[in-house]
């Protein structure tokens, strides 16, 4: 693709509107990233290369699944479980039954080479995909063309193009990046992205936000448009790439980078400070972490402990389980490297996007309804159990808490209690010590459980408010399908009710109530859950300073005030109004941050 394209005058400033995804300026070198579209021959087979055609098939497909597994956990150490999930579309792409019998059934009956039979296969199935109006199916197509082109390039022998080795900052120009892409790449080298298709919900605005740089999708054809080495700016805020731009133009947007910059340093600089209020009102301020080797950059954001350790990571893409001393052992890395704050771990929490991949678990019809969490906890004792003596042991360490995902009721909640003390008792018959009185809690993400947090609070020690699922469940909205996500709604007066509820219940019953959903490192939402009483924030490492800097800016009686008055709104367009106004009223340059969102 690179350089065989007529293309825009270099040289002259030309502007491109898209959709920006990803706030904030990056301006440096375009690199044309080209996808390598696999150039297929058509050839006839004789009847007996049939089975050896199959086999070599059968050959790249375990190879491929290798390789995306590869990805996933490398992924999954760099940005984090969330999004290594993104792989799991590609390995039910590569075990769906339906497209291998095609494959097989054409070859037998057609008899051409298998790289031009698998290619035919594959372009059908994605095309039916691209066709449907669906912007989150559409985004399957992708999926199953990434996944297609893998497999032929193992078939043939060819190796992909390699941005994982970039020796210079780049921005990288492409009609569209596929999630083993953006995996691969080298993401100190990686600046900015711009692609030529995409929305709010696409592979590369995940990954552009994750990796916390500037990126514009959708901008139809910007890869033909623009040449490798040309000096671009990418405005993510706006959602404009400019080319070749002008002396002024490039003075303009440097002075908005460094004005940007600025902020975060300031940001950054409140990191020894307690995220206290104006009249000394003090609240917890954790990050959520899913690895050890998260710790460090953690506490350099000013995180007090962490508030959400998820411990999935240690069950994907393996062939065995892991054992007590192998979870220990990362369990005491986090307690001790956060201590004297605390560590809440939350257990287990497979199922619904997040799959073992050495457990035989039937695939379901609503997995984000099924057997997942603490269901599938209580329905496998062993592993539980497993888990639980590894932290408990990790407890002596370290203020270390537990904390049950998942809750619908309180008979989850006494059944998760009676194998916790089960798992204490297995530790003393081997003479292992343990912390005895380790504190409990429930994460409160299901409307039954909100709406029963006054019984559940008699049995526990702390709640933990599960925004995303919370809001998921409540309003009834797949919060990643682009065609209803406008219906997923934090501002909704029916969650602010929920999360005041669950506040109330906690307090009466005399235990702290934090939050580690998404909706804690939001700004905009800050003074109305302080206000609501609040006691414990957990957020990306990234979203700490931001929070901390609203809670220092207010006292706590303005805050009340303010929760009282949004409470009592009924209409979420004037919540976001509202909201929009105070934080603009108490830290501005946030709003700048984010773009004015």
């Amino acid at each position: 693709m690179q350089g065989q394209n007529p293309r825009g005058s270099k040289g002259r400033e030309r502007a491109y509107r898209g959709i920006g995804v990803s706030p904030g300026v990056a301006i440096g070198k375009a690199f044309i990233f080209d996808s390598e579209e696999v150039v297929v021959i058509k050839r006839h087979i004789d009847p007996s290369h049939v089975p050896l055609e199959i086999t070599r098939f059968e050959e790249a497909l375990i190879k491929t699944r290798q390789e995306i597994l590869n990805i996933q956990r490398t992924i999954g150490e760099r940005l984090g479980i969330k999004h290594a999930e993104i792989f799991n579309a590609h390995l039910l792409v590569l075990e769906d039954r339906s497209l291998i019998e095609d494959v097989i059934k054409k070859i037998e009956r057609e008899r051409y080479n298998i790289e031009y039979v698998f290619q035919q296969v594959g372009d059908k199935y994605a095309d039916i995909f691209s066709q449907i109006e669906d912007d989150y199916l559409k985004e399957r197509a992708s999926d199953i063309r990434d996944v297609t082109r893998r497999v032929l390039h193992n078939l043939l022998g060819k190796k992909r193009e390699d941005v994982s080795r970039l020796t210079e900052e780049v921005i990288i120009v492409a009609y569209d990046l596929s999630p083993s892409d953006t995996a691969l790449m080298h993401k100190e080298k990686v600046i900015s992205f711009a692609t030529d298709i995409g929305a709010m919900t696409s592979h590369t605005a995940i990954m552009a936000r994750s990796l916390n740089v500037p990126a514009v999708v959708g901008l139809r054809d910007i890869s033909q448009k623009v040449t490798s080495d040309e000096m671009i700016i990418v405005d993510g805020t706006n959602g404009v790439v400019i080319a070749s731009p002008t002396k002024e133009t490039l003075r303009r947007y440097l002075q908005i980078k460094d004005r940007l910059h600025g902020i975060e340093e300031r940001l950054v600089s409140l990191k020894e400070l307690p995220a206290e209020t104006l009249d000394g009102y003090r609240v917890a301020l954790a990050a959520n972490i899913e690895l050890p080797e998260d710790v460090p950059a953690a506490l350099a954001q000013g995180a007090e402990g962490v508030g959400l350790y998820r411990t999935e990571f240690f069950y994907m893409n393996r062939k065995d389980l892991p054992t007590e001393d192998e979870q220990f052992e990362a369990y005491r890395k986090v307690a001790e490297g956060v201590r004297p704050h605390p560590v809440i771990i939350r257990t287990l929490d497979l199922g619904g996007d997040k799959f073992l991949s050495n457990l035989q678990v039937p695939r379901e019809m609503n997995p984000f309804l099924g057997y997942r969490a603490i269901r599938f906890c209580l329905g496998q004792p062993d592993i539980f159990k497993t888990q639980l003596r590894a932290i408990l042991r990790a407890s002596i360490l370290g203020n270390v808490k537990v904390m049950f995902p998942m809750i619908s009721g309180v008979d989850e909640v006494l059944r998760a209690r009676e194998l916790l003390e089960e798992s204490k008792e297995e530790l003393r018959k081997h003479g292992k010590k343990y912390k005895d009185d380790i504190e409990v809690g429930a994460m409160i993400e299901i409307p039954s459980a909100a709406l029963t947090a006054d019984i559940i609070a008699k049995h526990v020690d702390f709640f933990s408010i599960g925004t995303n699922d919370l809001i998921q469940y409540s309003l009834a909205v797949d919060r990643v399908n682009e065609k209803i996500a406008y219906l997923y709604e934090p501002r909704h007066p029916a969650i602010l009710r929920l999360i005041k509820q669950i506040i109330t219940a906690g307090h009466r019953e005399n235990i702290w109530v934090g939050m580690c959903g998404e909706m804690a490192g939001e700004p905009s939402f800050t003074l109305i859950l302080l206000g609501m009483g609040l006691d414990e924030f957990s957020v990306s490492v990234v979203s700490v300073p931001e929070i901390k800097r609203v809670i220092r800016s207010v006292r706590l009686g303005e805050a009340r005030a303010f929760a009282d008055e949004v409470l009592g709104y009924s209409d979420i367009e004037q919540i976001k109004a509202r909201c929009k106004k105070m934080l603009l009223k108490v830290a501005p340059e946030l709003l700048e941050l984010k773009g004015g969102r």
